[in-house]
């Protein structure tokens, strides 16, 4: 069985990251194990909203969509972001051929059940996994930004979190990696802070509750909760900081923290 994974990662996040990180996704490639990135950039679209003079309003976490916000999504996204993306993994000697949702139509979506409310942000429908496997399959890391198209042709701006647990779902991948900047979920165990090995959904919900976890870790963990749908069991989040720790997340386990659902 050859070994795969999808890697979700924040747009300023993958920015950050050090050569070595590239260096380790390429090393991956070489062995015959075939990644898939996902990525986000809610910090990029909001400098451009910015910069545009256009408002940026959030509501439940998820940013409202107009047509003027979802220019601007589409253009950093799929343009900015994930271009820069690729020129950073062809830096490091890795083959990447960067795309969005609505290439191909990839991923397939329909309005959120509050569309009135939020705009044009949607719900994955359908990951077109041919057109990845297609990609994987000519040699090349497929690098996905979540921007989703329906059959009337309407784009849609589709939280990176949800997208890329539906393009592992779709893939049939049980394990997906979340790399942020920060090594796991920590725990305050004998006055110290430590990682925690694994974790489950409902275990992460308590101690959101007990205030274990507070500021900005509830959004990375509720993030990487959204990965876990269909096929998806697991997800493992790790420091992109970490030396070689893509390698060791995929070849060797034990590393950051494993969120399963129960």
């Amino acid at each position: 069985m050859e070994q795969r994974f999808v890697m979700k990662c924040g747009g300023s996040t993958l920015a950050a990251l050090p050569a070595s990180f590239f260096a380790d996704l390429r090393s991956l490639q070489e062995q015959g194990i075939k990644p898939v990135i996902v990525h986000g950039g809610g910090p990029a679209i909001s400098e451009t909203l910015d910069k545009l003079g256009i408002a940026s309003e959030f509501v439940n976490g998820l940013r409202k969509t107009s047509e003027a916000v979802l220019d601007v999504v589409e253009m950093v996204l799929a343009g900015k972001i994930n271009k820069e993306i690729v020129r950073r993994m062809q830096q490091g000697g890795a083959k990447a051929i960067g795309l969005s949702g609505v290439d191909g139509q990839l991923i397939a979506a329909e309005p959120v059940a509050n569309a009135a409310e939020i705009g044009h942000v949607g719900d994955v429908t359908a990951v077109n996994a041919d057109i990845v496997e297609g990609i994987m399959n000519m040699g090349f890391i497929p690098v996905i930004a979540p921007v989703g198209i329906d059959s009337a042709g309407q784009r849609y701006n589709i939280n990176a979190d949800t997208a890329a647990g539906a393009v592992a779902s779709h893939l049939g991948v049980e394990r997906m990696i979340v790399v942020t900047d920060v090594p796991g979920i920590m725990k305050t165990v004998d006055g110290e802070k430590r990682v925690l090995p694994a974790v489950t959904v409902a275990k992460i919900e308590a101690m959101i509750q007990s205030g274990e976890i507070y500021g900005g870790m509830i959004p990375k963990v509720r993030a990487a909760i959204k990965c876990i749908q269909g096929r998806v069991r697991e997800v493992v989040i790790v420091s992109g900081d970490e030396p070689n720790v893509l390698s060791k997340a995929v070849l060797e386990g034990g590393i950051g923290t494993r969120i399963v659902q129960e």
